[in-house]
């Protein structure tokens, strides 16, 4: 079962991703990628139909997020991606809410069809962590959340509560409030990339780092790995 599971996932992950390439790909030419001019024709064109079909190009994410999410995908692309879409604010409350729910619905299908196998991969691994969720289910998860999920990658994060049967409503705002920080400073940054790219006439890598949309985000970055470290060793380091 668990052969078949990776099998019939993996190659839903790959079509996925092969037709999402090949739709970007196939409206991108490729032997303009060394312009910048192109770039600005690009971000022209995007902010030109995003901004004409704004309602449904919303939904469209919403839902795409979602699917990719499910399927195992990686989160912070999706926040670059709706920061240069939809801009600072917008495009961090539709990620946010998108790959929150996606997160969910992820969980409730694990533990729902594959409780046996989540827990038989993951308990040994995280048993740790285990007895911390249980004493205090939302706390734990919120600053797991918070923290960036321990440097676990997003997709094993998003299945882990699986092995202390996670209440659906205290995963689902552990998940949302603990987001938010990196959230927010992800889809700036893309939102960042996407002005950069408007106001300049050409590119330079230092002008871009220098922009005060892009270094400022990178500063929270940084301290919030700074509070991360301090805060996993108090928070996680609980004894039984």
């Amino acid at each position: 079962m668990s052969n078949k599971l990776k099998i019939i996932l993996g190659i839903a992950y790959l079509l996925i991703l092969t037709i999402f390439l090949y739709l970007l790909f196939s409206k991108i030419e490729i032997n303009r990628l060394n312009e910048f001019a192109y770039y600005k024709e690009l971000q022209i064109n995007i902010s030109n139909f995003i901004g004409d079909n704004l309602y449904i190009n919303l939904i469209y994410f919403f839902f795409f997020s979602i699917f990719w999410i499910v399927l195992l995908g990686f989160g912070s692309p999706l926040l670059i991606i709706s920061g240069i879409f939809f801009g600072k604010w917008l495009g961090f409350t539709i990620s946010l809410i998108s790959i929150t729910t996606g997160a969910l619905i992820l969980y409730i299908i694990a533990n729902f069809f594959f409780k046996e196998l989540v827990s038989s991969y993951l308990e040994n691994r995280f048993s740790k962590y285990i007895y911390l969720f249980k004493k205090n289910e939302f706390y734990y998860f919120f600053a797991f959340r918070f923290l960036g999920g321990l440097g676990i990658p997003f997709g094993l994060q998003n299945t882990l509560p699986v092995i202390f049967n996670m209440k659906k409503t205290n995963y689902f705002f552990a998940s949302l409030f603990g987001f938010i920080p990196h959230f927010f400073i992800w889809n700036t940054i893309g939102s960042g990339i996407n002005n950069y790219i408007e106001q300049s006439e050409k590119f330079n890598l230092l002008n871009l780092i220098l922009s005060k949309e892009i270094y400022i985000p990178v500063i929270f970055i940084m301290l919030l790995l700074i509070i991360s470290f301090f805060l996993k060793n108090k928070i996680f380091n609980d004894k039984y």
